[in-house]
């Protein structure tokens, strides 16, 4: 019994120092801030939806666009960004934490992944720039403290700026597919530079709710602006004063083995920092990323656009020498064309497809503008006109853009939808009245009369189906998962198959239906029919060649 009670005590002692040289070991200490006086103060409510803070602010404009105008030091553009965004800053992890539980519904998993992405990202903080560092701490300050669980409030809000790398890394599943496009000289319609881009990162219609506007003026380095989020200092999408644009389209990557710089802040300081592509692609090959990652650049002063396509070991400056540049998610340099992620990933996914599908459209035009850029970016429609079904990774408009966004850099002006995805208006914002010290914040900021109007689709029954359609999406795979279901009966499947009849998802929702009720002749039926459809991925047609198989050998 003696020899027994030391093995337990030595057995429980052990535990206690692995936990406790686990959470030493992924422990990450928050910067030293010589001067937190920003902290002591409070911002002030104008009215609804409108905040001020010393000669910062934060307000909602009629469209539902919030809109963050920020100044200051490295820790007081983090400080300011999270007194004024606090309760968008929640609003936004509650969103992530919920779409994280639908994608990992087991809590082990959860707990799991947790100690996991701790572990992985444990010297993360050793990658990001010590501005960086100071301005997300500034953020953490005013985060909730409800989700301490997960981590400790600046660790946490650390490591969810390498959310864009794990999804990224889990794109090679291919939850990421944005599209990205311009031209110039003799392709635009007054021979200046236009870019556009679809932002397809989506992690529900939730988290797409508040999209920001953030228009920054740091101390040091030039004033820009990007599309964003609570909390996320990064940059998926932006341009800065000197008219230097930066959007990402993530790219087949390695499996990371350890936290490198997350890329939305290797875009952030290219961003702040770079006037130029030369300056832009110097920036970059100063920084590993632990993912791989296309970046496009366009500059006013070079009146030129170009792709830095940047691996775990290799960083390129791509051009294609045109007067039109295209971008969906895999490399077209050279350095990487025979290698192997690049070969697998343009065979077994729908990147080609849309590369193919946006050559199309920009030769429909001799020249083009601004608008002919939004109609580009909210086509549905596959090669020739094909119906792919709504929602297909085959089209550039997937119907899950959390943000879509057309820059003139030369003009200092850029276009944002305002949602959903890209069929609403799409608002023009003037950085040279937004960064003037002239500027009336009080009043709307934008520039009414550059606005486009909203996509005619939103107003249709074809727009309302598919509204309907992912509402009963979700309810059928939410009942699949129960032992028993009155949901899943002829009615409803018969309803859900005449809302979005061209989807091959369509179809593989319904064979899984019939597969359940135990009718295994339908099931099968429905699989095959799935696979009469364009389908964006190899795996995707291999997991119903699987069910196929599967039900085959059961009825043999």
């Amino acid at each position: 019994m003696k020899k027994r009670y030391k093995i337990l005590i030595f057995m429980i002692i052990l535990i206690i120092g692995l936990i406790v040289t686990f959470k030493i070991m992924v422990s990450v200490t928050p910067p030293i801030i010589s001067d937190m006086s920003i902290m002591k103060k409070e911002r002030i409510k104008l009215k609804d939806n409108f905040y001020i803070l010393d000669d910062s602010w934060l307000k909602q404009n009629k469209y539902g666009l919030w809109e963050l105008y920020i100044t200051g030091n490295d820790f007081e553009l983090g400080a300011k960004n999270g007194i004024l965004t606090k309760e968008l800053a929640n609003y936004q992890e509650e969103a992530f934490i919920e779409s994280l539980k639908k994608i990992v519904p087991s809590e082990f998993y959860i707990n799991f992944l947790k100690y996991f992405i701790a572990w992985f990202n444990r010297d993360i903080d050793k990658y990001i720039p010590l501005e960086y560092q100071k301005e997300i701490y500034g953020v953490s300050l005013s985060a909730s403290e409800e989700y301490e669980f997960i981590a400790p409030n600046y660790h946490r809000i650390l490591n969810y700026h390498a959310a864009h790398d794990i999804g990224h890394t889990i794109s090679n599943m291919n939850l990421v597919a944005c599209t990205a496009f311009g031209v110039k000289n003799n392709r635009s319609s007054d021979s200046s530079l236009i870019i556009g881009r679809n932002m397809d990162f989506y992690v529900g219609d939730k988290f797409a709710e508040n999209k920001i506007v953030a228009f920054y003026k740091p101390e040091k380095g030039y004033a820009f602006t990007y599309i964003t989020w609570a909390g996320l200092i990064g940059v998926i999408s932006g341009m800065n004063k000197e008219g230097l644009t930066i959007t990402l389209n993530s790219a087949k990557s390695d499996i990371p083995t350890s936290a490198k710089t997350p890329v939305s802040i290797l875009a952030r300081q290219i961003l702040q920092y770079a006037s130029t592509i030369d300056e832009a692609f110097k920036i970059a090959k100063e920084h590993e990323t632990f993912v791989a990652e296309s970046f496009l650049i366009s500059s006013a002063k070079d009146n030129d656009f170009a792709i830095i396509e940047k691996s775990t070991d290799t960083t390129v400056l791509y051009r294609q020498n045109k007067d039109e540049i295209i971008l969906t998610n895999h490399f077209q340099d050279k350095a990487f064309e025979n290698r192997e992620l690049t070969i697998k990933n343009k065979e077994e996914s729908e990147t080609v497809y849309r590369w193919d599908r946006v050559n199309e459209l920009l030769d429909e035009k001799e020249k083009h503008d601004v608008n002919s850029f939004v109609g580009i970016l909210r086509n549905r429609k596959g090669k020739n006109g094909e119906d792919l079904g709504m929602g297909n990774e085959m089209a550039i408009n997937q119907l899950i853009a959390h943000h879509s966004v057309v820059f003139k850099p030369q003009k200092l002006q850029i276009w944002v939808s305002v949602g959903p995805y890209q069929l609403g208006k799409y608002i023009a914002y003037d950085l040279n009245k937004i960064f003037s010290d002239s500027l009336d914040f009080k009043n709307e900021i934008y520039t009414k009369s550059l606005t486009i109007k909203a996509d005619p689709f939103l107003y249709s029954n074809e727009y309302k189906q598919f509204v309907e359609y992912k509402k009963m999406t979700n309810l059928f795979r939410k009942e699949l998962s129960k032992d028993v279901s009155d949901y899943i009966n002829e009615s409803n499947i018969e309803k859900y198959k005449n809302l979005n009849p061209n989807y091959f998802y369509t179809y593989l929702i319904i064979g899984e239906c019939y597969a359940k009720l135990g009718n295994n002749e339908k099931a099968l039926e429905f699989y095959n029919t799935a696979l009469t459809k364009p389908i964006a991925k190899k795996n995707e047609k291999d997991v119903i060649k699987s069910k196929i198989d599967e039900l085959k050998l059961n009825n043999d």
